[in-house]
Parts: structure tokens; C-alpha cells; sequence
């Protein structure tokens, strides 16, 4: 089982009770961004392309635990930037352990195996690191515009997994991908021992360098993951919600639930969603009662959200539904019982797709032909820890 029974029953009262008090919009998960700065440029990426000055900010532990308590979610995920470049992250991490809250400390690791050789975590069943890895590792370091960085990061994740920490793992998927190459990776991340994985297609952030990688198209996305997670290896655990993983297969249909995973950060809180940024409000009650929820989801006709199915978004409709109905929990246990999704159409769409040529070089559009020499691919430049 990819999540621990304790959390599952923490998650399952905190919703319970939120549907005998009425509360339609509630939170399931903060998505605290303690800073914006990293130690990679990834092209995907929205939140390092801020100037200088606003790189350099970050929240206090204070105002971290603040909006935790003030939010109430079970659950907190600790995106960035990168979390483990902040001078207080353990402060943090410990207070949210203090709340009995459940964390997911978002990392590309690289500095991972570091931190814990200096002793700066002890495990906990609260917390569980989160290791973006975006495929294999050809497919990785191209996506995160540096080489090496796979191997880094394989070599935290075996550290912390060794020294009994809650690892999983956390896939952005992007037009272009193998879904043969991402089968096989999902492969050799459970033979690292990593608690489960998540998967999610990309989000097009307008500030986002490559905007072309993007998968933009609903069917063409759920195509891809009907590819990517029919016909599934009885090995293979997911950290997500199997109705949410349906949704992404095109077997089921919601509508976006942005308050289900509110963001806070140096600027406050962010309306509506942790994708969109439509101003910012200084306190959780404020953001609940100002935003006009009915301008967001693909119902609203709102552009920026008719080819979104990111998880932040989707995921929270898919445990609502869990408990907001017996239709909605006899789906999730049918799910988590027959896990396999045989699907044979899809399985001859995947073989198909073992005739493409795919591979960062695709992705970008150029044309691949043998050559007496083929040329070294280029280092890209290392991004200084900390530098703007």
C-alpha cells in the first residue's frame, strides 16, 4: 500500500468531518512555497524566471506555521524552488511534525544525500520527501536542462530509503514522452524501495521558458495516460487517488477544485490555485470568501483552465467524490482491488508506439538520421546554489 493506513485515516475524518459541517470548500493539502530560488532552470518551470530580489525572499518558520494553522489542512506539501536551499527548512519541517501534520518535502535531491549525511532530518511516518524525477534518466536531465542530475538524485533516494525516511516520487509528464520509456522508469523507481509515485501532466506557465513541450490537448493527454497506466504491473504503487488516475485515463470526468489545495507563499495567498496567479490576499479566510471561485475550472469557460488536469486541481474532486458518495467509494475500492486496467486496444497503442523514435532530440523537432559522427550533446551550465 502506497500511504500509510495512519494517514489514510487522518485524511478520511478531516473529510468526513467536513462534509457533516456542511463546508463545501475546504482544503486538503496547503501547498507551502517557503521560497521561489533553486539550484536547477528547468524549462517547465514557472517560479525561478522572478528577478533577483524576489529569488532572494523567504518566509520565516513563523509565518509557515501561521498558515498552516490557519488553513487546517491534514496534509502539507513543501514545494519551492527548492526547500532544501532554505537556512531554517529543518525548523519547519520539525514544527509541521510538531501539528501532526503529514509533509511532503518536495526536492530534485540533489542535495538530498547531503543534508541527511549531516543529520539535518529524522524519520517520521509525518514526513515523506518528494523527488521530482521526470522519467528516465536520458529523459530527466533533459527536462531538467542538466546532466547528471538523474544519477544525484537516484543516489539520495536510495540514501534516505535506507535510512527508513518515507520517499516517494513526483513525475511531470510532457508532450513528446515515451510512454514506453516512462513504464520502465516507474519500474526502476519501485526497485529503489520509494513508497509510491505521482504522475501529472504539465501545466503551460505563461513565465515558463519552453512552451511548446506542454501536452495542451484533453484528449491527446488522456490518450497518453490510457497508454501510460492501463495494463499496469502489480508492482507499480501510485501516491495518488485511483479515481484521479482514471480521470487522467479519460474514464471519468470532474470538474477543478482549486480551493483543495490552496497556496501560500512570500507573497501571501495566491488566488486562485497554485497554477493561476490572480492576486494575492493576506489571510486563508480571506481567500475562501473573496475569490470568485465560479471564474476558475473548464466549466467557467476560463481559457487558462480549459487543458488543465494537473493534480493540485483534480485530485481534491477525485477524494471528494471518494467520500461524497457510495458511487464514489465503491469506485475507489473497486480501484485499489483491481488494479490493473487491462485494456488490450491500449496495449496496441503502446506497442505502436515502441515503433516511434522518441527522445529529448523528438521533443524538440529535430530530424534524427544516422551519422558517421553524432555529435555530443551539450553540458548545460551549472546553476550556482542560491544564484539568481
Amino acid at each position: 500500500m502506497a500511504v500509510p493506513l495512519s494517514q489514510m485515516w487522518t485524511v478520511a475524518s478531516y473529510v468526513l468531518s467536513q462534509k457533516l459541517k456542511g463546508n463545501k470548500r475546504y482544503p486538503l493539502v496547503l501547498m507551502l512555497e517557503p521560497l521561489f530560488r533553486c539550484n536547477l532552470a528547468c524549462a517547465g518551470c514557472g517560479k525561478i524566471q522572478y528577478p533577483a530580489h524576489i529569488l532572494k525572499r523567504q518566509l520565516t518558520p513563523d509565518e509557515c506555521f501561521k498558515a498552516v494553522d490557519e488553513c487546517g489542512a491534514p496534509m502539507v506539501s513543501i514545494p519551492g524552488g527548492e526547500p532544501l536551499l532554505h537556512p531554517q527548512i529543518v525548523e519547519i519541517v520539525d514544527g509541521l511534525i510538531a501539528r501532526r501534520k503529514y509533509i511532503y518535502l518536495c526536492t530534485n535531491a540533489l542535495l538530498l544525500k547531503e543534508k541527511l549525511d549531516a543529520g539535518w532530518f529524522k524519520p517520521s511516518k509525518y514526513l515523506t520527501f518528494s523527488v521530482h524525477m521526470d522519467g528516465q534518466e536520458e529523459h530527466h536531465d533533459f527536462a531538467v536542462c542538466r546532466e547528471g542530475t538523474f544519477q544525484v538524485a537516484r543516489e539520495g533516494i536510495r540514501k534516505a530509503v535506507e535510512m527508513g525516511f518515507r520517499v516517494t516520487t513526483n513525475t511531470t509528464l510532457f508532450d513528446g514522452a515515451d510512454p514506453n520509456s516512462v513504464r520502465a522508469f516507474f519500474d526502476e523507481m519501485m526497485d529503489l524501495g520509494v513508497e509510491g509515485m505521482m504522475v501529472s501532466p504539465g501545466y503551460a506557465y505563461p513565465k515558463a521558458p519552453d512552451q511548446k513541450s506542454f501536452l495542451r490537448e484533453r484528449e491527446k493527454t488522456t490518450d497518453f495516460f490510457r497508454m501510460l497506466l492501463s495494463n499496469r504491473k502489480r508492482s507499480w504503487k501510485f501516491n495518488q487517488s485511483p479515481l484521479f488516475l482514471e480521470f487522467l485515463m479519460g474514464t471519468r470526468e470532474y470538474e477543478c477544485t482549486p480551493w483543495g489545495n490552496p497556496t501560500y507563499n512570500i507573497f501571501g495567498w495566491q488566488k486562485p490555485c497554485y497554477l493561476l496567479q490572480d492576486g494575492y490576499v493576506d489571510t486563508f479566510k480571506e481567500l475562501i470568501e473573496t475569490t470568485e471561485w465560479d471564474r476558475y475550472g473548464r466549466a467557467s469557460g476560463n481559457k487558462a483552465c480549459q487543458q488543465c488536469m494537473v493534480h493540485c486541481g483534480y485530485e481534491p474532486s477525485a477524494v471528494d467524490h471518494t467520500f461524497a458518495s457510495f458511487g464514489g467509494l465503491f469506485g475507489t475500492v473497486r480501484a485499489m482491488l483491481a488494479s490493473s486496467y487491462v485494456n488490450p486496444d491500449a496495449a496496441a497503442a503502446l506497442a505502436e508506439e515502441a515503433r516511434k523514435p522518441h527522445g529529448p532530440m523528438v521533443q524538440l523537432g529535430i530530424d534524427l538520421k544516422p551519422a558517421a559522427h553524432p555529435p555530443k550533446p551539450a553540458r548545460q551550465p551549472q546553476t550556482a546554489v542560491g544564484a539568481a
